[in-house]
């Protein structure tokens, strides 16, 4: 994809934190319209004319179902509603983790199977937001989850490339959100992840990679193990 001008893209978890700023940012590139996703479209207060909030709940089949019939004409998904629960992954009640895998994994998922055929028709792209923490053993549970993207997004570049799909891996560390409140340590602006992420879309790129932490550990990851940092 060489421009996102008068594309059509659906963006989950757009009511807030990066969600808002794509919203915003694809409205500063031309887009044609931006569906706005957010489990309650009440929440969504942009006020462009291009912008179409959307009830979806990712987690939800029957609500899968509904956006992707409301929202026939997407040519870009971006994949960016997601959870952190934290909890140990040798917890015995597995239920937070299940959480997390619903939102995280199986939502992306759902809406890629949902969309794929008609992005296809249109050499579009699909975005899913990831984290560092696919490649550190941090995170408890929800570096399991981005773990599990990681390779689900690489799969579905295998599937979808021959079609024509751009898609796209976002990585990056602490960025400064409702999400990433909970820590004192330096954060990325949204502004900039968003920016770097919309950068890698007109440019072809399959991963972005959006800080320095994140370049660096990417490249410990490229090393053979008995040469990566302990």
């Amino acid at each position: 994809m060489t421009s996102l001008a008068n594309q059509t893209v659906l963006v989950t978890g757009a009511n807030r934190g990066m969600g808002r700023e794509y919203v915003a940012q694809l409205l500063d590139r031309g887009v044609a319209k931006v569906y706005a996703a957010a489990r309650d479209p009440r929440s969504i207060d942009v006020a462009d004319p291009r912008v179409a909030p959307l009830q979806l709940d990712v987690t939800d089949a029957a609500s899968v179902a509904r956006a992707s019939e409301a929202a026939s004409d997407v040519s870009v998904l971006i994949n960016n509603a997601g959870i952190a629960r934290g909890t140990s992954v040798l917890h015995s009640d597995t239920s937070q983790l299940r959480e997390e895998m619903e939102t995280n994994l199986f939502g992306p998922l759902a809406l890629a199977s949902a969309f794929a055929d008609r992005i296809a028709e249109r050499s579009g792209a699909i975005v899913n937001v990831a984290s560092v923490l696919a490649w550190i053993p941090i995170g408890a549970s929800y570096g399991v989850t981005k773990a599990a993207l990681w390779s689900a997004t690489d799969s579905m570049r295998l599937e979808l490339g021959s079609r024509g799909v751009q898609v796209v891996g976002v990585y990056v560390g602490l960025v400064d959100t409702d999400m990433g409140a909970f820590a004192d340590s330096p954060k990325s602006d949204p502004a900039d992840v968003v920016r770097q992420v919309l950068d890698g879309i007109e440019s072809g790129a399959d991963e972005v990679l959006a800080d320095e932490m994140t370049l660096v550990v990417r490249a410990q990851l490229n090393k053979p193990i008995r040469e990566r940092v302990a």
